[in-house]
């Protein structure tokens, strides 16, 4: 099922634009004399198809559709001089200003392919983040430094860590939880507290740690290996990340380069 609104803007802004067509673009209709080209049929359906919505004979007619409609409509709004108002002028403007943005981008990542050796060298930094080790852990958030000593103490003397987590933790999900986090990896905490899982032994309980959420207890429950995604399985998520860094740092630089006043 198409959504009117999703296109409509870039829509009608390919129906003002749309002066001049291949010789070879067949129309795939005709709005009072105006072609609905194919090549916009094929862009909608390219489009349709990035939101998992297969080819078919059935999603064309329902596209032509559309644009027959967005055409007789435009048709309206031109005649009835709508297209001059200064709100709808600015409105074209910015959305071709986004279609233009966009087929940079697009543009920029197409030409600049990541390389097997950026994929094999994040893909390192990657295993290096995440370790070969799992952690199966829990833990206990209070706000001051005495409320995390006193419970520390408490746990010395034999206290159950569970129970003080429900009773004691800030954590929302400690009283359902008992203050489990499950099976984890340090790189997903912040410093302090990752720092201070890899030191644990297995059934140990941390001293007093301080992060910016603030005085954490925690508790290693057990360890095991972990086991990393392959490079093959990893590539679409490094690749696209790659590409998002690279693209960020273009887009900075034509920043630096614009005279903005």
């Amino acid at each position: 099922m198409l959504k009117f609104s999703k296109f409509a803007l870039l829509s009608a802004l390919l129906a003002f634009a749309a002066a001049v067509q291949a010789a070879d673009d067949k129309p795939e209709a005709l709005v009072n004399g105006v072609s609905i080209p194919k090549s916009r049929v094929d862009l909608r359906v390219k489009i349709a198809a990035q939101q998992n919505q297969p080819d078919s004979p059935e999603l064309r007619k329902a596209i032509v559709d559309e644009l027959v409609g967005l055409e007789f409509l435009s048709q309206a709004a031109v005649k009835e001089g709508l297209d001059k108002q200064p709100e709808t002028v600015q409105r074209l403007e910015i959305t071709r200003q986004n279609v233009l943005a966009d087929a940079l981008v697009q543009n920029y990542v197409k030409t600049h392919p990541v390389t097997d050796d950026q994929l094999k060298q994040e893909y390192e930094v990657f295993k290096n983040r995440i370790g070969k080790t799992e952690y199966k852990l829990s833990h206990i958030l209070v706000d001051t430094e005495d409320e995390a000593k006193k419970i520390a103490a408490s746990l010395k003397k034999g206290g159950n860590f569970a129970k003080l987590a429900k009773s004691k933790s800030k954590d929302p999900s400690a009283k359902e939880n008992s203050g489990e986090l499950g099976w984890t990896i340090p790189a997903k905490f912040v410093q302090p507290f990752a720092e201070a899982i890899t030191k644990l032994k297995k059934g140990q309980i941390s001293a007093p740690v301080q992060t910016q959420f603030g005085w954490h207890i925690i508790k290693l429950e057990d360890t095991r290996d972990l086991k990393v995604p392959s490079l093959e399985d990893m590539k679409p998520n490094i690749e696209n990340s790659l590409h998002q860094q690279a693209v960020k740092k273009y887009i900075d630089e034509l920043r630096s380069k614009a005279k903005i006043e």
